[in-house]
C-alpha cells in the first residue's frame, strides 16, 4: 500500500494542548483520526492509511492562548478585537464572500461590523481562520518553520500521495515549490483557499505570474476537491487560477460541517483518485 502523508488545516492548536504541548503527540492523535475519516470513504477493512500528519499549528501561535478556549483554539482577545493583519484578512475574506464590498471607516470598527453581521457559523469561522492565515502569511519566521515541517515530513516518508486540507494546502504548495527535489505522484487539496484573492493568492511564494500560479514541479498530478459552499475555499475551483490542476471535484458535504477534515476525508469523491494507491 502506498504511503500517504497528510497536512492539516486551521484550528488544530487544541491537539497540541491536549498532547501536553507536544507536536509529535498532536500529529499522532490526528493521524489516528484521519485514518478513521478516510476509511469512511474507502470502506473495506480498517487500516492505517497515513504514515504521518505534518503538524505545524503550534508554530502559528505565540503561546498566549487561554487554555479555557482550547476547544475552539480561539484566543479570548481574538473574539473581542483581532490584531491588524488578522483584521485585514477578515475584510478580504468577507469581500470574497460578498459581505464587505462597501466597508468603510476605521479597519477595527469595520471588522467588528462585519463579524456582527455574519451568521454564527461564519463569524466563528472568521475568528478561527483569520489569525492563523495572517500569522502564516505575514510572519516570515513562522511561515518558514511551517514549510520546513511539511517538507521534512514529506522527505522522511517519501509518500506517493499528499492530502492537504485548508491552510495546509497553502503550506504544502509553498513547501513543494521551495523544495523541488521532493517528488509526489498525487497531491490532493481539500477545501483549499489557495485561489482566494486579496487574502492568499497574491501573497503566495512563489508569486503568481500574470495572474496564475502553477502546480509544483515535483507533483505528478493535482486533484482539488472543494465543497461548493465552503467559505474557506473561495473560489472552490482552482483551475482558473493555477496551471496544472488535473481534476476539479465540487462536492456537497454538509451545510454546517462544510470545511471539516472529517467531512472531506469521508467524501466519496476521494475514492477513484486514491484507489490505485491503496488497493
Amino acid at each position: 500500500m502506498a504511503v500517504i502523508v497528510g497536512v492539516h488545516g486551521i484550528g488544530k492548536y487544541n491537539y497540541y494542548l491536549q498532547a501536553g504541548r507536544s507536536a509529535t503527540g498532536a500529529a499522532e492523535a490526528m493521524r489516528r483520526k484521519w485514518d478513521r475519516y478516510l476509511h469512511a470513504a474507502l470502506g473495506g477493512e480498517a487500516r492505517a492509511y497515513f504514515a504521518e500528519i505534518a503538524y505545524f499549528s503550534h508554530l502559528l501561535h505565540d503561546g498566549a492562548l487561554d487554555d479555557a478556549d482550547a476547544d475552539t483554539a480561539v484566543p479570548r482577545r481574538a473574539a473581542a478585537a483581532m490584531e491588524l493583519q488578522a483584521q485585514q484578512v477578515v475584510i478580504g475574506w468577507a469581500r470574497n464572500l460578498g459581505v464587505g464590498e462597501h466597508v468603510t471607516g476605521v479597519l477595527k470598527s469595520a471588522t467588528g461590523w462585519l463579524l456582527d453581521r455574519l451568521d454564527g457559523r461564519s463569524a466563528a469561522f472568521a475568528k478561527l481562520f483569520a489569525p492563523e492565515v495572517a500569522a502564516y502569511l505575514t510572519d516570515a519566521a513562522k511561515r518558514e518553520k511551517s514549510r520546513q515541517v511539511v517538507a521534512e515530513v514529506i522527505r522522511r516518508n517519501r509518500p506517493k500521495v499528499v492530502i492537504a486540507h485548508s491552510l495546509g494546502s497553502v503550506v504544502t504548495y509553498e513547501a513543494l515549490w521551495a523544495n523541488p527535489e521532493l517528488k509526489v505522484d498525487l497531491l490532493i487539496t481539500l477545501g483549499s483557499p489557495l485561489g482566494m484573492r486579496n487574502v492568499v493568492f497574491e501573497r503566495l511564494l512563489p508569486a503568481p505570474v500574470n495572474g496564475r500560479g502553477e502546480r509544483p514541479r515535483g507533483v505528478g498530478r493535482w486533484v482539488n476537491i472543494a465543497d461548493k459552499d465552503d467559505i474557506a475555499a473561495i473560489p472552490p475551483a482552482l483551475a482558473a487560477s493555477f496551471t496544472g490542476v488535473d481534476v476539479e471535484e465540487l462536492v456537497n458535504l454538509d451545510w454546517i460541517d462544510f470545511h471539516t477534515a472529517e467531512k472531506y476525508l469521508g467524501c466519496p469523491a476521494l475514492d477513484p483518485h486514491l484507489r490505485p494507491f491503496v488497493a
